[in-house]
């Protein structure tokens, strides 16, 4: 067994000792969409402003957006923030085990957590609502993965430039809440003024809200809004391997 395979089930442990960090992941994206579908009558009846279809399928590529920023921007960060903070880091670089080890174990927990959490929600919109899949299955998959592969990048570049975890999550929170307005968590997107379409188009979770919408919906993504959740993944995590501090 490999030591990035030992750290990352000793980190999903940890994981899933958070209640927190468990509940954003994997049950809030479903709890989302069930409390919204209920509370607000007019989400789960058709509308023929939308052609038939029920409103609050139209918000779940959203609510995947907003999971991907949830997790990358608020367990993903802070937990590296931490480790560095307590000097875990530190204290690895003189073993074995090198401290890249234990990020890409936090990558790859994070990851399929927002994989499961995902899949939880679609499959609770089905049971709930009746919503379908996405419809394009293959093209959500690639815009899932750039847009995660993104957000990523972000947290870490965050987390390479901050002092310390208080900063990281002031910091985070000042991107992630505005990151969610350009996603259209609150306002939709074409209903947006169209100056904030234009930037939302060339945020990371706007460009990956944009892109997972078209492939719900069966398109494919612009490829516009592929190349930029793909060029913030590289640029940040470039920037992130060159400045990230061990200690």
């Amino acid at each position: 067994m490999s030591s990035l395979t030992r750290l990352a089930g000793s980190e999903a442990r940890l994981f899933l000792r958070e209640p927190m960090s468990v509940f954003f992941a994997l049950a809030f994206p479903s709890v989302l969409v069930v409390v919204m579908g209920n509370a607000i009558p007019a989400f789960s009846e058709p509308s023929a402003d939308f052609g038939g279809e029920l409103p609050i399928n139209l918000y779940l590529p959203i609510v995947l957006a907003l999971a991907v920023g949830t997790v990358t921007m608020t367990s993903l960060l802070t937990v590296l923030s931490q480790y560095r903070e307590r000097g875990v880091l530190k204290r690895l670089a003189t073993t074995p085990v090198k401290p890249s080890a234990l990020i890409g174990a936090q990558l790859v927990v994070n990851i399929a957590a927002l994989v499961a959490g995902s899949a939880l929600m679609m499959a609770a919109a089905a049971v709930a609502f009746g919503s379908r899949g996405p419809e394009n299955w293959p093209a959500l998959v690639v815009a899932f993965l750039l847009g995660s592969a993104a957000m990523i990048g972000v947290a870490l570049f965050i987390a390479a430039v901050t002092p310390n975890s208080r900063a990281s999550a002031g910091i985070g929170s000042l991107i992630y809440f505005p990151m969610l307005f350009f996603a259209g968590v609150w306002t939709p997107g074409d209903m947006m003024p169209e100056g904030a379409q234009r930037v939302a188009d060339f945020t990371p979770l706007g460009a990956a809200s944009q892109a997972l919408q078209a492939a719900w919906y069966g398109d494919w993504p612009q490829p516009l809004h592929l190349a930029v959740t793909a060029g913030y993944a590289v640029v940040t995590g470039i920037l992130a391997v060159r400045l990230f501090r061990w200690q």
